[in-house]
This record gives C-alpha cells, sequence and structure tokens, in this order.
C-alpha cells in the first residue's frame, strides 16, 4: 500500500508538471517535476507527501500545489534567501541547482511548509469574472434592467463577486469600469455578448474557508498559489485584492450545498434578479453537494416570474474533457443554455451563445 501511494503521488507531480507546461508557466512545470523526484522520506515533509492518504492529485488533494504553495509563500516572505535567488524573476534554474536548493528548503524550513500541507490550495483568479460578465450581461439583456442580488458558492476570497469594479473586454463587448486597475480581457473567439445596464444591488458569497483580503495573511496564502513565473496574473490578484478591501462582499463559512439552501429562499423577491453562481468551485465539490445545489436552485426557480426572476450561471469544468463551460438557467422559462467555452483559467472564451 505504501508504495501504491508514493506512486500516485509521483505521478500527481508529474501530472502538475504537464499541466504548469501547458499552461505557459516553465518554472512550475520544472518546480514540480524536481518535487516529484527528489521527495524522500529523509523529512516529515517528504514523509508527509510521500505516504499521502487520499487522492494527491489535481482532481483531489492537490497535494503538488499544496507543498509548491508553501514554498513560494516563504519565498516571498524572505525566509528561503537561497532558493529564493533561483524563483523568478531570476534567470530559469538548472533542474540541479533547483533540486539542491529545494533539498535544503524541505529539511530547514519542514516547520514552516508543514501547515501548508494540512490545507487545500485556495484560489481566486479574477480572469475567471469574464465568463461570469458575460453571462450576467445575458441575464440584464433578458430581465430588462433590473438589479442584481448576487451569491457565489465557493467565493473564496470574493473577488468574482466584485467584477464589475474590473474594466471587462469581452470580444467587441466592455463592461464594468473603463479605466479599473484590473483589466480582464481574455482571448476570445465568435459572437459578443450584448452589452446591457448591469447593477448590483447586494453580494454574497460562501467558502469552507473563506479568505479577509483585509489580513496580510489572507492575502499571502492567495498570492502563493499563483505560479510565480506569471507576473501578470500577480499583479492582476493584488489590484483585484486592492479593489475588493474598499468594500468587501460579505463572505460567509459554510459548506456550499447548505449555504445556498438556508441563504436563497424559494420566496420570490420582486423588483431584483437573484443570482446564484460559480466558477471552478463545485467541480470540486462531492457530487451530493453538486446534486443539493442543483435540487435547490431548481425549487427556488419554481417560483421565479418575470417581476422576479432568477438565475443560475456557473462556469465550471466538464468531467469528460475538462473544457470549462458557462451555463445559465433563467427562471421563469428555466432552459439551459450553454453559452461559453474555454479553459478553466478563462485565458480563452469562444462564446456559443
Amino acid at each position: 500500500m505504501r508504495e501504491a501511494n508514493e506512486d500516485a503521488v509521483r505521478q500527481a507531480f508529474r501530472a502538475q508538471a504537464e499541466a504548469g507546461a501547458a499552461r505557459g508557466s516553465p518554472f512550475t512545470a520544472l518546480l514540480a517535476r524536481t518535487l516529484g523526484r527528489i521527495l524522500d522520506r529523509e523529512t516529515e515533509v517528504g514523509r508527509r507527501v510521500l505516504e499521502w492518504q487520499g487522492r494527491p492529485g489535481a482532481r483531489g488533494d492537490s497535494v503538488p500545489l499544496r507543498l509548491a504553495g508553501g514554498l513560494h509563500a516563504l519565498v516571498r516572505r524572505g525566509r528561503l534567501p537561497r532558493l529564493a535567488a533561483l524563483y523568478p524573476p531570476h534567470r530559469p534554474p538548472a533542474e540541479e541547482a533547483l533540486a539542491s536548493a529545494v533539498g535544503e528548503a524541505l529539511r530547514d524550513a519542514e516547520g514552516d511548509l508543514l501547515p501548508w500541507l494540512d490545507r487545500p490550495p485556495q484560489t481566486n483568479e479574477p480572469l475567471r469574472s469574464a465568463p461570469l460578465m458575460a453571462g450576467l450581461l445575458v441575464i440584464a439583456a433578458c430581465t430588462r434592467g433590473k438589479p442584481f442580488a448576487l451569491y457565489e458558492a465557493g467565493a473564496s476570497a470574493g473577488l468574482l463577486l466584485v467584477l464589475d469594479r474590473y474594466h471587462h473586454r469581452l470580444g467587441e463587448t466592455e463592461a464594468g469600469v473603463r479605466h479599473s486597475p484590473v483589466v480582464i480581457a481574455p482571448e476570445w473567439e465568435g459572437d459578443s455578448p450584448a452589452a446591457a445596464k448591469l447593477t448590483i444591488q447586494s453580494r454574497r458569497g460562501s467558502d469552507l474557508d473563506p479568505l479577509d483580503v483585509a489580513k496580510d495573511e489572507h492575502r499571502e496564502r492567495l498570492l502563493a498559489y499563483v505560479w510565480p513565473d506569471q507576473a501578470e496574473r500577480l499583479a492582476r490578484v493584488e489590484a483585484a485584492m486592492a479593489l475588493a478591501a474598499r468594500d468587501p462582499p460579505r463572505m460567509d463559512r459554510a459548506d456550499a450545498a447548505e449555504w445556498v439552501e438556508r441563504t436563497i429562499s424559494p420566496e420570490p423577491e420582486p423588483g431584483i434578479v437573484r443570482v446564484l453562481m460559480h466558477a471552478v468551485a463545485l467541480q470540486y465539490a462531492p457530487e451530493e453537494t453538486r446534486a443539493r445545489v442543483a435540487a435547490h436552485a431548481a425549487r427556488v426557480g419554481e417560483r421565479a416570474s418575470d417581476e422576479a426572476p432568477f438565475a443560475w450561471l456557473r462556469f465550471e469544468a466538464d468531467p469528460y474533457d475538462e473544457e470549462g463551460r458557462l451555463r445559465l438557467n433563467l427562471w421563469p422559462d428555466g432552459e439551459e443554455a450553454e453559452l461559453a467555452l474555454g479553459d478553466t483559467h478563462a485565458e480563452c472564451l469562444r462564446w456559443t451563445g
């Protein structure tokens, strides 16, 4: 059993290396490949990782990203100067030089690294607001300018809940704040969503472990999981956190299904468009959680009307081909529509709506 666990762990690091290379992060690819090769049982970190109980890969516990996030956080904190000299923006290191520095870090800083193995990675990529904003424009056009009440499940730090504070360029359509420090401009194929007036009256999110953008340690955690050689992503997350911190959305600590059932009443709210949304979040939740969310959305939708619409908007990976799909149910009609396809970082989107 121990050997089987170790094989699965090393395969998870190889898969993470392939994902890093495919997503334009050669340093993450090199780091994951190096970690997967050099990890041993000489340190507590190595033993914990190699004997991992559970699913170590991206669709499970994301063990490679837990360890990579911990190393990145310590580098950013100045805790590992030798390793920091090999991290971006410095020139890409030779693999053996990185292996030596990482091995030293695993030995000398394991007390700082072990807590990072206890928590799943937590990201809040602002670029994923692009498909959600596109979907909200569709909803706004169909609901004749009624104000929105947004509810986001799996909201992390709430950076997608403040998407109207960003400048979106969605093909030929622009939305949000034109001179915002956060510009969301994915590669776009196909037609553009129609421009529409968007007014957000309230916003509220939930997460199993919500982050507070006003706290230094929570901001550090978000930045730690951004791949070190993706400077544009790092800058975008920092700018988005600063915007969110000016007027943070309400965040609740809760399971997604329990929160949706408790927070979104089936009782209609005339004059308001209530929107349940999530992006690359519930795909990681248990099947029972996803089923409960879908069932409650249908219950709320049954009582919706033209005067009190309800929408379920989500951008999640398809379980068969891993492609992100933007889907919308808008009640009182409630028929599901697929609006866009793209990678789950929302860097490239194809409009199909």
